[in-house]
């Protein structure tokens, strides 16, 4: 099959990833709803507080044309409670001048004319408060503040002269809108009262009064400024409105990130323009709907900052400012590795774009009494430039004679050209140049911050020529830019102790030697390492330092064509590292590999190489909210495959995996099995020649699951179908945690731990090599022959045959079956001993004798446990043994066969050995699971001796010991 190449290749890139994220899109309707339509809510909100604040002043005719003001007859003392403020209990007004028995008379008739308005208190008396003299008055207001909103001062001169003073607070309140005036409200109510009655007591008519009326000028409306709802908040919702895009977006690229879908397509060669012009490009159009929708909601609520102002001017600044916080997006996901922290960091950018669109409103920094240099970086976040452009918009609207600002205007500066340095021209200029600064950072910093490999390249690759020409511009680093990497330490070369990994490698370098290139080899590895150095990370306050890691220790091997080599190991042995090197992911330490002829280490080569293999990685590369189809399809797009053949190659690949019935529905609903399936599916896509499969029928889903024993095994099955298929015509490097997988699907397996190829070879040589020998399984019929001994063992003649011809107890055993281990060095013996064993099956009650080899994981665990037993002898690393005896001794870890001191005699000279029994925890070390019962040391077994407890006292029970352990 032709694959795209060159620009139709990118091309295809981009148009499959932009499907991609429209679909994703329109999966997730709230969420784009959200990003749409948001501006109508806050639209609005604005409107609804404007139209309150109209309402709240429709009462005061300041703004209002007044020919025939109203007149305003003698006004009533009011209650205190319709003061707008006041603390209760409170007076309806204080007074001074109580030591006059006139003035008391007259405070009465206050009290007794407007006596329905004064209403007793709790205490039973009127709500005001008498004092002898106004410094008592005074002081009284010290302690009892917002009580009373007036107070009447009488002095009694003579007979015909009475003196009276007001006191109110002339300051006025303002509460929802309305106005309190303390003049008209208190004030004047209690100066018409105080003068009547004063009258009246001076003349002695108590009927005497006069009428007293206020009445304002005709005048015409106050023309001012406005201060509108829209000035006000419009600018802290309009950068809320933005925050909905800003977040959706971050949140998008760093789950990508996060599930390592973008480290997915990258392996199958997608190119970085195509990834972040699709992103700019679906974000953009949202963008532009978006402020579209603003703008028009703005008109539609027939707000002047929108209708006056040109369409034109008022969207083109909305649309920039969205494209600067798509920028600002992009390069803020290169720090950040949790989806769930886009929320956070969304509210952290709102929060300073609100403090700094504060200090833009005094006219920070943009005039002339302050320097360019600020002016510089002040505007680089985007939220500064809009707010200064919403500000000289909404200045031009803030009267209802202003006309705002016209397209033809935008250059015009507000103050005159000489004194002002910045128009609407001016920030468009700037929210151009920002998003480029901002767009140009994000792949730079998409370059040079670790991806979730920890794989970066250098900080000044751009300045490389062959990153321009495409000729050795993809060397990458490991570790954090801010840490300082150590010099990476040689892999010490070892002689392999498995004959058949000598001989293999012995192959490799030979072909290498010679530059022999033979047809029939898909993959040559040759002297692979990959160590990752230690590094000082210099943090706050403290400096981490890191040991260096060889995670692969030299890899020579062939992988033929045509057939399935599968990687086996503990965790951490290396073999995911190994497949990440081969597939570009990590950089390789020392050596190389060659797929086909092209080497990983060469950019060029491992272009070539991304194009010919198909990887299924350890995790599910797959978007919940897309089908099957839709991730084959989007895949094959990025494989290169000609778009006439991706329909039905999708269609034979879903018939493969049989999910073809399941092909529309969303992968977020698949089971674990099917989602390994579509995985494989992708894997196969294009019909590579190389496919890597990273535990494939591993439902990574569920951490419980290892290998396929989570599965059905219908569905165990399917997959293992699915595989074997696969090998025709390709070769398959296949990694798994199921010894029954690797013995059903392999033709070749190789075993590796520490970094390391222990073993390698087909599975009944490495079963005969490495397994504990053959195992007999003899079961018995029920008989009414009885062979009992005298302990009543029914079975104790065929333990002795054995045991006479072999030197072998049982393994295992029960009244129906017994099973022996026999060693290898008694092979030549098998055919004779069971011979006679078959003519005295009728003696011994046998109903039938099976023979066969040791199990794959049997051999598994015994390459485990050698390679853990010499890394502990290296390494000194101990393990605590504690015996049904009591006593604690410390052994290797891996050391099967344990002496136990003092248990030496004449009669027993070799002593009492236990057996300890391994096995892999969690995070793939070997642990101790138990041992067997105390037993005299087979004379073929070399086994650990611990000090004696008794020789070296309480400290003896925890000597390290250090030995040997050889099954011979």
């Amino acid at each position: 099959m032709i694959l795209q190449q060159g620009l139709p290749l990118l091309y295809q890139h981009f148009t499959a990833l932009f499907k991609k994220n429209l679909l994703l899109s329109w999966r997730n309707k709230r969420s784009t709803c959200l990003q749409l339509f948001s501006s109508f809510f806050f639209i609005l909100v604005i409107f609804c507080i404007e139209e309150a604040m109209k309402a709240s002043e429709a009462s005061s005719s300041a703004y209002k044309n007044v020919t025939d003001p109203t007149l305003l007859f003698s006004l009533p003392i009011l209650p205190c409670e319709d003061k707008f403020f006041v603390k209760l209990p409170c007076y309806d007004f204080v007074w001074s001048g109580n030591n006059s028995r006139r003035v008391t008379d007259i405070v009465s008739a206050i009290l007794t004319i407007r006596g329905d308005q004064f209403r007793p208190t709790r205490l039973g008396s009127y709500s005001v408060q008498s004092f002898k003299a106004p410094e008592e008055v005074d002081a009284w207001f010290m302690s009892h503040a917002l009580q009373v909103p007036g107070a009447l001062h009488f002095v009694e001169r003579n007979a015909t002269i009475i003196s009276y003073g007001v006191q109110t607070n002339s300051s006025s309140e303002k509460k929802r809108g309305r106005i309190e005036d303390p003049t008209f409200k208190f004030l004047v109510p209690l100066q018409i009262a105080a003068e009547r009655e004063i009258a009246r007591s001076l003349i002695g008519d108590p009927k005497f009064g006069w009428d007293f009326g206020f009445k304002e000028f005709a005048r015409p409306a106050i023309i001012a400024e406005v201060i509108s709802a829209l000035k006000v908040m419009g600018p802290i919702f309009f950068l809320a409105f933005s925050m909905f895009g800003f977040v959706l977006q971050l949140g998008s690229l760093v789950t990508e990130k996060e599930l390592k879908l973008r480290q997915a397509m990258t392996m199958m060669g997608v190119f970085d323009t195509a990834y972040w012009l699709s992103w700019l490009t679906w974000e953009g159009l949202l963008t532009f709907v978006s402020s579209l929708f603003l703008v028009l909601f703005g008109m539609m609520f027939q707000f002047d900052f929108f209708l006056k102002n040109s369409f034109f001017v008022v969207f083109l600044l909305f649309l920039l400012f969205q494209f600067n916080m798509i920028s600002l997006a992009f390069v803020l996901s290169s720090f950040i590795s949790k989806s769930s922290s886009a929320t956070t960091v969304g509210f952290l950018v709102f929060l300073i774009g609100f403090i700094t669109q504060i200090v833009s409103a005094t006219g920070f920094p943009y005039s002339n009494a302050y320097p360019a240099s600020r002016r510089v970086i002040w505007s680089l976040f985007p939220p500064n430039t809009f707010s200064a452009g919403l500000k000289l918009l909404l200045d031009a609207t803030s009267t209802p004679a202003s006309s705002g600002i016209s397209w033809s205007e935008r250059a015009v500066c507000e103050g005159g050209m000489s004194t002002c340095v910045l128009s609407i021209d001016i920030i468009y200029q700037w929210q151009v140049g920002t998003f480029l600064f901002w767009f140009v950072l994000a792949i730079y910093f998409d370059n040079i911050i670790p991806n979730a490999s920890g794989v970066r390249k250098p900080i000044f690759y751009f300045l490389t020529p062959g990153y321009w020409t495409g000729k050795g511009g993809n060397k990458v680093e490991e570790g954090s830019i801010f840490s300082c990497i150590g010099s990476v330490p040689p892999v010490e070369h070892v002689a392999p102790e498995d004959q058949d990994v000598l001989e293999e490698e012995t192959l490799v370098k030979q072909q290498a030697m010679d530059g022999i290139v033979d047809p029939n080899i898909a993959v040559q590895i040759h002297g692979l390492a990959k160590t990752y150095p230690g590094t000082t990370k210099l943090g706050c306050c403290k400096c981490t330092k890191t040991s260096p890691f060889h995670a692969v220790k030299g890899l020579w091997m062939n992988i033929a064509k045509d057939q399935l080599f599968c990687l086996l190991g503990p965790n951490g042995a290396g073999k995911t590292t190994s497949i990440s090197s081969l597939t570009g992911i990590n950089p390789i330490t020392g050596g190389d590999a060659f797929i086909y002829g092209d080497s990983v280490r060469s950019s060029v080569g491992m272009s070539n190489i991304r194009k010919m293999i198909g990887v299924c990685p350890q995790f599910d590369i797959l978007w919940d909210a897309l089908s099957s189809e839709e991730h084959l399809h989007l895949f094959a797009s990025i494989k290169g495959l000609p778009p006439a053949s991706i329909n039905s190659t999708a269609e034979k690949l879903l018939a493969d995996v049989k999910l073809t019935g399941a092909a529309k529905v969303r992968a977020g609903s698949y089971s674990g099995g099917m989602k390994r399936r579509l995985s494989v599916a992708i894997a196969l896509i294009g019909d590579p020649k190389l496919v890597f499969l990273d535990e494939p029928a591993c439902p990574h889903a569920n951490s419980s699951f290892n290998g396929t024993t989570g599965m059905d095994p219908i569905t165990k099955r399917d997959v293992w179908d699915i595989i074997q298929e696969s090998k025709k015509g390709r070769a398959i490097i296949l990694t798994t945690h199921s010894m029954e997988e690797a013995d059903i699907l392999s033709d070749r397996i190789g075993i590796m731990a520490k970094g390391r190829l222990r073993c390698i070879g087909t599975s009944i040589r490495l079963k005969s090599r490495f397994g504990a020998g053959f195992v007999a399984t003899v079961s018995f019929t029920e008989s009414k022959k009885d062979y009992r001994n005298a302990a009543g063992d029914s079975h104790e003649p065929v333990k002795r045959f054995f045991n006479e011809h072999l030197k072998v107890e049982p393994a295992d055993e029960n009244k129906t079956f017994m099973t022996f281990v026999i060693p290898h060095d008694k092979e030549k013996l098998l055919t004779g001993f069971f011979e006679e064993l078959e003519s005295r099956k009728s003696e011994f009650g046998i109903s039938d004798i099976q023979l066969g080899l040791a199990t794959l994981e049997e051999v598994f665990l015994n390459i485990a446990r050698r390679a853990e037993l010499e890394s502990a002898t290296v390494e000194g690393t101990m393990v605590t043994l504690d015996l049904e005896s009591g006593i604690s001794i410390e052994i290797p870890v891996g050391a099967r066969f344990v002496g136990i001191p003092d248990t030496e005699n004449a009669e027993n000279p070799s002593g009492i050995m236990v057996e300890v029994y391994w096995q892999q925890d969690g995070s793939g070390s070997m642990c101790i699971t138990g041992h067997s019962s105390e037993m005299r040391v087979p004379q073929n077994v070399q086994v650990t001796r611990p000090p004696s407890p008794n020789a070296l006292g309480h400290k003896g029970l925890r000597q390290a010991v250090r030995g040997i352990v050889i099954d011979l």
